[in-house]
């Protein structure tokens, strides 16, 4: 291990981060189990809220670099500090909001500090564990972050209900100040050997192993992200025809499917290093091939074809993790974090892209029969195509810039020593 040598003081800065990350996914999900009673409490309609969860999620995405690089330079213990401080004072001003501008600076404040909790415990899982270890620790803490969408689900709607919109936010408000000191007791942060120079945005954007990985992340993740976020349910219930307790537990399948598949293919890449760009290439070609079969399925698919599809669309989340891991590989210590949030915002905006353009295609048939979803839905195809041609094409480029330049080798072979050396402590 880094730092100190001792496992236990590794493992436990490993768990300080993956709590702040997990009440980070909390705040993040707090809005949407609360829509109809902030549509009463505000005085606003559909549209207003739609404002709300928009304005937030593109703070989160437009932040990812500016934080990305703050990261490199300032270290992870400082970024989550300051994000969850930042998250709880969201939520305060949240909780005692009366009208849409106190809300949208409620919620855009949320945003800000959860964009910047991610690559944070990303890069502490960078600096402090060996580079085989890497991707089935990330897949494991995007899957136990998880824990804070449970979270905001069931108990938040009981705590609506019994103790009102300000005593409820104003708990989730609380919950951040203690992440904030639970990271500022347990949570040591170390600088990278190396890392002494300023990251080079430029540099970052610039490297097809950072190139690699955003293509990874966006061609991966898409389809089933905007099926999760927005087209999954009015597909399944218009379009095939499930009752709403059936899509509802078909979607929710999909999530804890993901979480099941999540370990296991980080520790195929943690073995496997070499054969990462062809697991996503099989993701995006498996994706693909699921949707071909539903799409040309004459009329409505069978229950046990929409199964397939969801357990198939399960590996997307898992898949796009493999992502971040290029942009570890590929890049010096001194610019991790502002690949990893290169890799993040890229996949982001290709999917809220295709929710857009999907959206735009049913607005067009002006229907919501399958035959509309049919040529809506068919829009996915540019993007799996476009990537997974970009991730054959930068897959060669970066394997041939690490080679000439012998960066990285190490890691990429997977070799089991720390992502970086800690050379002072911050």
């Amino acid at each position: 291990m880094a730092g100190d040598g001792t496992p236990f003081r590794v493992w436990l800065i490993w768990a300080t981060g993956l709590v702040a990350y997990v009440t980070a996914v909390f705040h993040r999900q707090s809005l949407g189990v609360a829509g109809i009673e902030a549509g009463l409490r505000l005085g606003v309609g559909a549209a207003g809220l739609s404002l709300l969860a928009m304005l937030q999620l593109l703070v989160y995405a437009g932040m990812q670099i500016p934080v990305g690089i703050l990261v490199d330079r300032l270290g992870s213990k400082r970024m989550l500090l300051t994000g969850a401080g930042v998250m709880a004072c969201g939520q305060l001003v949240f909780a005692l909001s009366g009208g849409l501008a106190e809300a949208v600076g409620g919620r855009v404040l949320v945003g800000v500090g959860d964009a910047m909790t991610l690559l944070s415990v990303i890069r502490l899982i960078n600096v402090w564990f060996p580079a085989r270890r890497n991707p089935v620790l990330v897949q494991t803490t995007g899957l136990l972050g998880q824990l804070g969408a449970v979270a905001s689900a069931i108990p938040l709607i009981q705590a609506l209900h019994r103790y009102g919109w300000t005593p409820t936010f104003l708990t989730a408000a609380a919950m951040g100040v203690v992440s904030l000191l639970l990271v500022a007791a347990f949570l040591r942060d170390v600088r990278p050997a190396g890392a002494r120079e300023r990251p080079r945005l430029r540099d970052a954007w610039a490297h097809p192993g950072t190139r690699l990985g955003m293509w990874t992340h966006a061609a991966t993740q898409s389809s089933a992200s905007a099926f999760l976020l927005l087209w999954g349910y009015p597909f399944l219930v218009e379009a095939q025809g499930l009752s709403p307790a059936t899509a509802g537990v078909l979607l929710t399948a999909l999530t804890l499917l993901g979480m099941v598949f999540g370990p296991g293919l980080g520790y195929l890449a943690g073995r496997h290093p070499f054969h990462r760009s062809r697991m996503a290439l099989l993701v995006i070609a498996s994706t693909a091939a699921a949707w071909t079969v539903v799409l040309l399925w004459p009329g409505r698919a069978p229950l046990w074809l929409l199964v397939a599809l969801i357990v198939v669309m399960a590996w997307n989340g898992p898949g796009s993790m493999l992502g971040f891991d290029f942009a570890r590989t590929f890049n010096p210590p001194a610019r991790i974090a502002v690949a990893t949030g290169i890799v993040n915002c890229w996949g982001f905006l290709t999917t809220m892209s295709l929710i857009a353009v999907i959206g735009a295609a049913l607005d067009l048939r002006a229907g919501t029969g399958m035959s509309a979803y049919r040529w809506a839905f068919a829009l996915q195809y540019p993007v799996w195509a476009v990537g997974g041609l970009q991730v054959v094409r930068y897959r060669r480029k970066a394997r041939r810039s690490a080679a000439q330049l012998g960066e990285g080798l190490r890691e990429v072979r997977g070799a089991d020593q720390p992502a970086a050396r800690a050379d002072r402590v911050q």
